[in-house]
Parts: C-alpha cells; sequence; structure tokens
C-alpha cells in the first residue's frame, strides 16, 4: 500500500512528535511513556522485542518499571495478576502457544475485576510449529472476558496501548484489555508514528492511579479476600456483572476515542468503514490485511464497482449493531478469517458477523467466508480483488457456491508426497561393540570402557549434515559427540529451541532417527508417555514383528531455557523415574528467541533483556544450578559434560544409556558455545567451553545413585584460571571486568567458588 504523508500526519491539541518505528517499539514505548509499576514477561517470537526494548530503557533509566522475567508464561500472568491485586498498573506482552500457555489465567483475572494491559503479537498456533502471523491465537481470547482492540499498523498500536490503559482503568469497566496487532507485519513492520512529545501529557491522558474503589491487597485498612469460592446464585450474578462491564466497555471506548481524537486528530471508531456509504459489495478483514483492502476499493471504485471495506478496531464487546447498520445495503460481504474455528464451517468472525446480521433482521445480505494467511502467508491486493470477486459473484447470481472454504491453499496430492532423503541408520552400524558397560560387585557402580575418538569415527552420525545453525554453533558438535557413545537406536524428542528449529524445516529433516517435537512446557512428559507406551506394548507382544533386536534408548534434548519453563514436567517425569534421558544443551539463555536471559545466565552477563547501562550492569540474579536441582529428585544418574574432555563426555553418555535402559531417568548437562549471542570468535568456541570448566564456572561431575564423584579437577591439574579469563573473551561479559562492575564480578566469583566448594564436599564425603 502506497504511504500517504498526509493520511498519516494528523493535528490535535497535544504536542506530538514524528518517529520512524515498528510496532513492537511503539508498544514498548508507550508503555515506558505510562511507566507503569510492573512487567512479568517470558520471551516469545515475535512478542519478546517489546520486552527488550523496554530493557533498554530500563538500562539507560528512561522508566522504572520492574521488569520481572517469569520460568514461562503461566508464571508471568501470574505475576501480572499478582501486581494487578496489589494495586499497581501492570503490563505484558506475549504470542501464540505462548498465550495459551496463561490461558487458564485470562478469566481468572478477568474475574476478579483487576486491570491491566496486554499486548497479543498474534502468531500461528503449534502444531506443527509456525512462528509466523495470523489470528490462530487471538480467537481463543473471546471467551476470556477481557476487551480486545485491534491494531492495523504501527501507530495504532502506539495509540491503541493508551486508550487500553483508560479503558481498563475506568470505574465501570474495571477489566484487563487486550491490544491485539500481527506478528512479524505489524510487530516488525517500520512506520511513521506520531506519538506524545511529553511523557507528562501521556500521563495526564491516562489519569491518576488508582481510582477511588479500586480495592487492592495491600491496604492493611480494607482487608479483603480475592477470588473466593462462590456457589451457584453467587457465581452467576459475578458473571452477570462482568457480562455488564464487558458492553459497558463499549460505550466507554467510545468516549475515550473521542477525547483521544480531539487531543492527537487520530480517530479509532468501533468500525473502520471505508467508503461503505452506497457499497453494493464488501470485504471484512481485521487489522494489517485490512489496510491493502483500502487500495483494492479505490481500484474498483475507479472501475465503477461500488465496493467497501470493513475493519474493526474492538472485537470485544462485538459491534454487533454497528456491523448489521454498515452492511444494511450490502448485496454481498466476503469475510476474511485468519484463523479457522476447526469444524464450525466459517472463522469466529464469519459466525459472529452472521448472528449480527440475522438478530437485528438482515436476510438479504450473503455472506462469504474465506480462512486466509495463515502462517503468516502473504496477502496481496490481488488476492483483495479476489474476494472481492467472490461477494460480486455472489450478488450477480443472488447465492453463495460455496459458503466457506480455505483461500491461498494448495490441494494435496499424494503422488507428489515427499520421499525420504536419509537412509533409515542401520542397528548393526550404530552397535560398534567397542564400548562396554558393566557393574562392579563391590561398588556396584558402573564400569566404563570407551575407545579414544577418533575409533569411533565411522560410527554414523545421527544428524545429517545440512542443518541451518549459525556459524560455530556447539550445539551439533556437542550433541553428536555424546551420541557417539550410545549404541543402537534412539527415540529423539525435541523441546522448542535451536536444535529442533535448525533442523527440521518441511518438507526436509536432518534426523536419521525417529524425532518427536513438543513444546518446552511439555517436553518430558511427553517423552514420559512414549517410554511407557513402548514398554506396555513390549509386554504384550505388540512389538515382536517391528525387527526390534535391542531396547530403545529414549532421548529428550532440551535447552535455550528449556529447563526453565519445562523444568515442572522434567522433575515430574524424575519422580517417576522413567527409563529416558533428559540432555540439556546450555548455551546460557533462550538463543533460538534472540538471546533472552534464562535461568541458567549467569549473574551480570548481558542478554536482550539483560542489558548494560548506566542504570543495570547486565542480568541481575545468580545462574540455575539444573544439574543439583535434578540430582535432588534421586534419579539414578546425573552428569555434567563438555566437548573439551571428550573421553568423559563418551563414558557419561554409555552409563546413561545403561541407566536409561535399566534403571530409570538420567539427566545430562553440556555448556555449549553460542558466538552470535556470546558475542565471541566461532573459531574459539570449545577454547571457551574449555575455560569455562578450568574457571570452575562449569565443572565436571557424576552423581551415581546419590554418591557425587568430580571427574576432571582444575586444580589438581594445576590448571585452574581465574574466572575474568573466561569472561573477557566474550563480548556479553567483557563490561564485567570494568571497574563499575566490580561488585558483580565479585558476587559472580563468590558464587562459583562456593558452588565449587560444596561440590568437594559432597565428592570427599559419599553422605553428602
Amino acid at each position: 500500500m502506497a504511504m500517504e504523508i498526509e493520511r498519516e500526519v494528523s493535528a490535535g491539541t497535544v504536542e506530538q512528535r514524528m518517529v520512524y518505528e515498528s510496532g513492537n517499539e511503539m508498544a514498548a514505548y508507550a508503555a515506558q511513556q505510562i511507566n507503569y509499576h510492573v512487567m512479568g514477561y517470558f520471551p516469545i517470537s515475535p512478542s519478546t522485542e517489546v520486552a527488550q526494548y523496554l530493557d533498554l530503557m530500563k538500562a539507560a533509566g528512561k522508566h522504572d518499571i520492574k521488569l520481572i522475567p517469569s520460568d514461562g508464561e503461566h508464571s508471568s500472568a501470574g505475576i501480572c495478576y499478582g501486581a494487578s491485586a496489589a494495586g499497581g498498573r501492570v503490563f505484558n506482552a506475549t504470542s501464540s502457544n505462548g498465550y495459551l500457555y496463561m490461558l487458564e489465567q485470562m478469566p481468572v483475572q478477568s474475574g476478579t475485576r483487576f486491570p491491566m494491559v496486554m499486548n497479543l503479537v498474534c502468531r500461528s498456533v503449534s502444531g506443527p510449529l509456525n512462528i509466523h502471523g495470523d489470528h490462530s491465537d487471538l480467537y481463543y481470547a473471546l471467551n476470556t472476558g477481557w476487551p480486545v482492540l485491534m491494531c492495523r499498523d504501527p501507530q495504532a498500536v502506539y495509540d491503541m496501548n493508551l486508550i487500553a490503559l483508560k479503558l481498563a482503568e475506568d470505574p465501570e469497566v474495571r477489566l484487563p484489555v487486550l491490544v491485539a496487532s500481527d506478528g512479524f507485519f505489524t510487530s516488525h513492520q517500520k512506520r511513521r508514528v506520531q506519538t506524545f512529545a511529553s511523557r507528562e501529557d501521556v500521563q495526564r491522558f491516562v489519569g491518576e492511579q488508582p481510582p477511588l474503589g479500586f480495592a487492592h491487597v495491600l491496604d492493611r485498612n480494607n482487608p479483603i479476600t480475592v477470588g473466593p469460592y462462590m456457589n451457584e446464585p453467587d457465581y452467576i450474578n459475578n458473571c452477570y456483572q462482568q457480562s455488564v462491564a464487558m458492553y459497558k466497555a463499549g460505550e466507554v471506548f467510545d468516549r475515550i476515542r473521542r477525547e483521544y481524537r480531539m487531543l492527537t486528530g487520530r480517530d479509532y471508531p468501533v468500525l473502520d468503514l471505508y467508503r461503505m456509504d452506497d457499497a453494493e459489495v464488501a470485504v471484512f478483514m481485521m487489522n494489517s490485511a485490512s489496510e491493502i483492502m483500502k487500495d483494492v476499493v479505490d481500484q474498483l471504485r475507479a472501475r465503477g464497482i461500488k465496493a467497501g471495506s470493513i475493519a474493526p478496531n474492538m472485537i470485544r464487546p462485538f459491534p454487533e449493531k454497528e456491523i448489521a447498520e454498515a452492511l444494511r445495503n450490502v448485496k454481498a460481504v466476503t469475510v476474511g478469517d485468519r484463523a479457522d474455528s476447526y469444524g464450525g464451517h466459517g472463522g469466529n468472525m464469519t459466525h459472529e458477523i452472521k448472528a449480527a446480521l440475522f438478530t437485528h433482521g438482515n436476510r438479504t445480505t450473503l455472506v462469504i467466508s474465506r480462512v486466509y494467511g495463515l502462517g503468516g502467508k502473504d496477502f496481496y491486493a490481488e488476492d483483495g480483488h479476489e474476494f472481492f470477486k467472490l461477494a460480486m459473484d455472489a450478488a450477480k447470481s443472488g447465492y453463495v457456491e460455496r459458503p466457506f472454504d480455505y483461500y491461498g491453499h494448495t490441494a494435496g496430492n499424494w503422488e507428489k508426497a515427499p520421499k525420504r532423503l536419509l537412509e533409515p541408520l542401520r542397528p548393526e552400524d550404530l552397535n560398534t561393540g567397542l564400548i562396554t558397560v558393566s557393574t562392579e560387585e563391590e561398588s556396584g557402580r558402573l564400569k566404563v570402557k570407551v575407545p579414544p575418538v577418533r575409533q569411533l569415527t565411522n560410527k554414523p552420525k545421527r544428524l545429517a549434515p545440512g542443518h541451518g545453525a549459525c556459524p560455530g554453533c556447539g550445539i551439533f558438535s556437542g550433541l553428536e559427540l555424546f551420541f557417539k557413545g550410545i549404541e543402537g537406536d534412539i527415540v529423539a524428542l525435541y523441546q522448542t529451541g535451536c536444535a529442533m528449529v535448525v533442523t527440521t524445516g518441511f518438507p526436509y529433516s536432518s534426523h536419521k532417527a525417529t524425532y518427536i517435537h513438543n513444546l518446552f512446557q511439555n517436553g518430558a512428559a511427553t517423552l514420559s508417555g512414549v517410554v511407557e507406551m513402548f514398554w506396555e506394548r513390549k509386554r504384550r507382544g505388540e512389538l515382536d514383528g517391528l525387527g526390534l533386536k535391542d531396547d530403545f534408548t529414549f532421548v529428550m534434548v532440551t535447552g535455550d531455557g528449556g529447563m526453565d519453563i519445562g523444568m515442572g514436567s522434567a522433575i515430574g517425569s524424575a519422580l517417576r523415574n522413567h527409563r529416558m534421558i533428559i540432555l540439556e544443551y546450555d548455551n546460557e539463555g533462550y538463543m533460538n528467541t534472540g538471546a533472552q536471559l534464562s535461568y541458567s545466565t549467569p549473574i551480570g552477563h548481558r542478554t536482550s533483556t539483560s542489558n548494560v547501562g548506566a542504570q543495570q550492569g547486565g542480568k541481575a540474579f545468580q545462574h540455575k544450578d539444573t544439574a543439583q536441582i535434578m540430582a535432588a529428585t534421586n534419579i539414578p544418574y546425573v552428569f555434567t559434560g563438555a566437548e573439551s574432555a571428550p573421553q568423559d563426555l563418551l563414558k557419561k553418555a554409555a552409563k546413561a544409556q545403561y541407566y536409561a535402559q535399566h534403571e530409570g531417568l538420567v539427566y545430562g548437562k553440556l555448556l555449549i558455545a553460542c558466538p552470535l549471542n556470546w558475542l565471541s570468535e566461532e573459531q574459539i568456541g570449545q577454547t571457551l567451553i574449555d575455560q569455562a570448566v578450568n574457571s570452575c564456572f562449569f565443572p565436571l561431575y557424576e552423581v551415581e545413585h546419590g554418591i557425587t564423584a568430580i571427574t576432571y579437577d582444575p586444580e589438581d591439574k594445576n590448571k585452574r584460571i581465574p574466572l575474568a579469563d573466561w569472561l573477557k573473551h566474550m563480548g556479553k561479559t567483557r563490561h564485567l571486568t570494568k571497574p563499575e562492575h566490580a561488585d558483580t564480578l565479585k558476587a559472580f566469583e563468590t558464587e562459583v567458588e562456593r558452588r565449587w566448594r560444596r561440590l568437594k564436599a559432597r565428592h570427599e564425603h559419599p553422605d553428602l
């Protein structure tokens, strides 16, 4: 769509300035100007940037928002709920499955009537995994009790974020509000945007907080009970009051947008109607695609066709009367849904428009439903013409030939099904006979013999070359080294993360063995189900005809912060003691979404959500010791490993396989270099890992049946180095060597030393 500057520059009574920013940047900037009290968040594409931009501004001292990195979206929603209940202004941003993970919290927030603002940067819902923009997450929001505002461009993201808070806190509403924009379209699209020139004007517009009448849990003179148990009569009354507030939100929104128009010159009526006064055919679309339709309307008008377009600025409450009025004289309308309501013969917007027409006595306007743009599939002007053609054909014939269908898809053809490119690994090639594991009679501990790595070079790789990892990525060299110590067939589950994304771009896969994917928070539980089904089907004799000479080894590969959001599932699997291996590649951050901090990120390290500036110096708290956490569940075997110590890792892999096949769950942790986000030279990855081990930051040890043994002691080898010698080679930590960050470095050194001494004590005293 060609940009017209006169359409983008508006005049009002408040001083404004022009910027050139994306939707995510404008959401963050609006939050910064409001200066919320708290933001609980968890990174997920494409909404992650909102927290990143706020963290950058925080490092520079531009706002006072307390940014709380959670261990998953479910907990981020809990943080926001608790902060709202404590009487402050609260902000959040999420996308896709992250929104679904927090979904059960959404009705709690609205049902107890605590205001907040959340940006939903809309994205496809898995599975299969797709990170691009459609509305499949947004449609889950329709029944949560949150008013929903829509944003067609970055300007609307900024404006709606300001309007949303005022709407949420209005005494007649008192509901949390969702602001929805299109992921990777609006979220990353750069456009001219007008903003309030001063924070003071923003805060005058949104008003004082908290307004009178907002009870909260920090008022000792007015103690309250939040979220009580309610029986039927009280519960239905509570829901009725919430329903009244939701419909009131439509009226209040109209009042606020008129006030906003006076201040800024920009107007957001509940429906954005374009040339609908005398339209005979129309298209209804939401957000970014709706702007394309305006050009299409102009082109059709030039040909004498009375076309018009409709786009909502608010879909909860649904503008039923306004829709019915806009379509009163329209012969046919094509409704574009960027998500399907599977089995419902149309998307959600289609059904709600049909209901609006029926309710208000319109029996003549024909409605055509098309699901389009799923997975971020682009929508162009020529597609808009096709949507209008559907409406024009229906208007001419007086009936709709296909009331519901998909648009832009390709029909399947079994003759063109993808062919296998990689031959399955043969068991005889995977069993070298060079690795032996036996049990010592006296100690009961395992005795392992592994050959030098060079003798295992003929063993086939589990992953084919050609994956899309960054140059210097340590994930696959580390995984392949570990897999050299595993004999026979495996079934691997990969949680979402770099290792998953770069190896499985449909229709190709780098995996030569059976591979499963599930999301961060449920990987261990999913593999647990696979494991138990294997053993049960084997017990029943149902696998006898599959040529299984030996048992599978089941391996879950996790990383990129997967042991934050996925820790609960992993602990549950450990307590049940399923016969499987959980292998964590620790690259010290959520690298697959842009290097945000994870709980495994060490203190002081710079990430995209722990920036370095005048007001902060990297991550503010110490790193998570997942190996020790898992050891506390009393599973048979826990280990740490590094590719800089190959023989040590091979032995641990062989032990891991034995325990996983004979006794129960195994947990292993590998430190992995990430040159892109560690800001280090790609060729020194293994050197950095070696330095991390020799500085005692990442000690190599195992916990076998509860007994700890250090398998490499840099002090005994006279190879221990200062922590700073490791840190100075990475851009993400170079600032720690400067005097102004001396306290953080000292805190890091003290913690590393404390953990090392405790580990040595356990090594020396088996009962610890």
